[in-house]
């Protein structure tokens, strides 16, 4: 019998589209583990369109809902996977912006932080847990050896203003693991990863790419570098095949709306099961 392993995912849900629990659930299922979803946010589609409606969960909300679960026992779990990936803020127009309330961040570096075993922060997320600028591979390394010391094992700085080797067509992102070695030292592995940037705005990627490192670091426990690489390839097929759908249905010359543009994760099925690799990770 094979072994089950079980995520509880705590994230926002949506009617439609993918974001939140929509666009982990379904890469994790398809990649054999099996997830039970509490939506700490249900709206009807993602803040991207000009309407939403919906709800936020308090804390009251969430604890009862765990309680449910623990009354009856079935509250064991082998991964917790939460927006606190860490969802922060992003580089806007070549400036930091917060999304969430600046006191927000002390609980995000005390709190959370040391409790993850895995991280995918922006290069601007990493920046706000240090309190280091990175303006050089190097000192992105460095980031990362701060991050590990705060608790996690797995730091995976997802994008970077960082100019790609490839050319500025590329996105640079950055990579560290920790393990032990049989003799009980420690090893590190970092890599880098040059992916060829889209040019549109997509909703969910974060989530869908913390989704699917999760599980390929869970099949590939001490190999950074394939499970970045599965991870990163599956994105990029599905990403490709959501921007030729999106122009498609949008009409040449034409900018394609929020909908068009929801990721096309059912049609990339196989392509998450078994991605093609597209992207080779550098051992650093």
């Amino acid at each position: 019998m094979e072994e089950e392993c079980r995520v509880l995912s705590i994230q926002s849900h949506v009617v439609r589209g993918y974001v939140g629990n929509r666009a982990a659930t379904f890469p994790l299922q398809v990649l054999g583990f099996e997830v039970d979803a509490v939506n700490s946010v249900q709206f009807s589609n993602h803040t991207g369109y000009s309407h939403w409606k919906g709800q936020v969960l308090n804390s009251d909300e969430l604890q009862e809902l765990y309680d449910g679960l623990k009354l009856n026992s079935v509250n064991q779990y082998d991964y917790v996977l939460t927006v606190c990936d860490p969802v922060m803020g992003d580089q806007r127009d070549g400036e930091g912006a917060m999304y969430v309330p600046d006191d927000l961040l002390p609980v995000y570096r005390e709190k959370v932080v040391p409790v993850a075993d895995i991280i995918t922060p922006n290069q601007f997320e990493a920046e706000l847990l240090t309190g280091r600028k990175i303006h050089t591979q190097e000192e992105a390394l460095e980031v990362m050896d701060m991050l590990h010391s705060m608790g996690p094992d797995t730091v995976v700085i997802t994008s970077s203003d960082l100019l790609s080797p490839r050319g500025s067509d590329y996105l640079m992102a950055l990579g560290s693991q920790r393990t032990r070695a049989p003799d009980g030292s420690m090893v590190t592995q970092r890599i880098r990863m040059e992916m060829h940037k889209v040019d549109a705005v997509f909703v969910g990627t974060g989530d869908l790419f913390a989704a699917m490192l999760l599980a390929w670091t869970h099949k590939h426990p001490n190999n950074l570098k394939v499970a970045c690489e599965k991870t990163v390839s599956a994105m990029h097929h599905v990403l490709q095949r959501t921007i030729k759908c999106a122009k498609a249905k949008s009409g040449e010359g034409v900018k394609p709306s929020p909908a068009q543009l929801e990721l096309r994760m059912v049609q990339s099925k196989k392509d998450i099961e078994s991605p093609e690799i597209v992207v080779q990770a550098t051992v650093l």
